[in-house]
């Protein structure tokens, strides 16, 4: 391996990203970079400027006539942190939010045009390959949490979120196929039938492969949501995903006009009850039951939107919900 051998992978690889980027005029009417701003803001909705700025090593004169530029055309707004009021705080609106939305859908078009010249038995190849570069040139770091992406499902995403609740309340609870059933009817329910406006899924990424899940849907009571079937895999516990994953929820159902949000689990589940209690839900009524092999005690919580202020981040199943 030489320094010319890397510096010819890089041009061959620019060209790739040109081809997809440009060719495409996906990033239009906004620079690569603008776009980059838009997506990491629509993968971590409570984001300050100093954050993202040392996330895409931005310069902050650059940073700020980008963010300029955007409240100008009304997709972001800016404010006080919550954490420190030294920093500011940067929210996409519901255009900013549309914005990112189909800049992902378009960037999603055009590199499923990319994989569909590969053929098939190569795919496992090129993803080995592209594992090993990162591992390699990553200076096989830990994961860290701004590492972690919140992203809407990609098809056969649902799939996986049936598949690992599963899988892992059996490994880690000795829960039956029962919970599998409840699980794949939540989905199918979801996936059949949901208005994007009120009801939403949302997909933890980590280093290309979900790492967690959660559900927000229309409850049956008026003006009430259900956060439902919270999960996060063993080895990507301790990021702060669970947190991120409900304070998002938390947040799109204020700004879709609920006025409370629900939801069941069991009090095996500590870690969970610990990120709901984190954001203000509280314990309104206990039951034991006996539910999928298990004697188990079921719990009801819920969250009050009007008495709360905006939810804080900082692991973790949260059962059925």
């Amino acid at each position: 391996m030489t320094v010319q051998d890397i510096r010819s992978f890089n041009r061959f690889y620019t060209n790739v990203i040109g081809a997809l980027d440009y060719g495409r005029r996906l990033y239009a009417p906004y620079t690569l970079t603008e776009s980059r701003v838009l997506y990491e803001l629509a993968h971590a909705p409570r984001t300050d400027a100093a954050d993202l700025r040392a996330q895409l090593h931005l310069d902050a004169g650059y940073l700020t006539r980008i963010l300029n530029r955007f409240e100008e055309d009304g997709l972001v707004e800016r404010g006080p942190s919550e954490t420190d009021p030294r920093r500011r705080r940067v929210t996409l609106t519901a255009s900013g939010r549309e914005a990112a939305a189909l800049l992902d859908e378009r960037a999603r078009e055009s590199v499923g045009a990319m994989l569909d010249t590969v053929r098939a038995e190569d795919r496992p190849r090129l993803a080995e390959a592209m594992r090993t570069v990162r591992t390699i040139l990553g200076d096989d770091r830990a994961p860290r949490p701004e590492d972690v992406v919140l992203r809407e499902p990609a098809p056969g995403d649902l799939g996986w979120i049936v598949q690992r609740n599963a899988a892992l309340y059996a490994a880690e609870y000795g829960w039956n196929a029962d919970y599998e059933g409840l699980v794949a009817r939540i989905v199918a329910d979801y996936a059949e039938d949901h208005d994007p406006r009120l009801e939403r899924t949302w997909i933890a990424e980590l280093d290309g492969r979900p790492v967690g899940c959660v559900m927000c849907v229309r409850d049956d009571a008026p003006a009430t949501a259900r956060l439902r079937l919270l999960l996060v895999e063993p080895d990507a516990r301790g990021l702060g995903i669970g947190d991120r994953l409900v304070g998002t929820l938390v947040d799109f159902a204020r700004e879709a006009g609920y006025r409370e949000v629900v939801l069941w689990t069991n009090d095996v589940l500590t870690a969970a009850r610990r990120i709901y209690q984190r954001h203000g839900f509280v314990l309104v009524a206990e039951k034991p039951h006996r539910s999928f092999g298990r004697d188990l005690t079921g719990q009801d919580w819920l969250l009050d939107l009007h008495a709360t202020p905006g939810g804080r981040r900082g692991v973790v199943g949260g059962g059925a919900g």
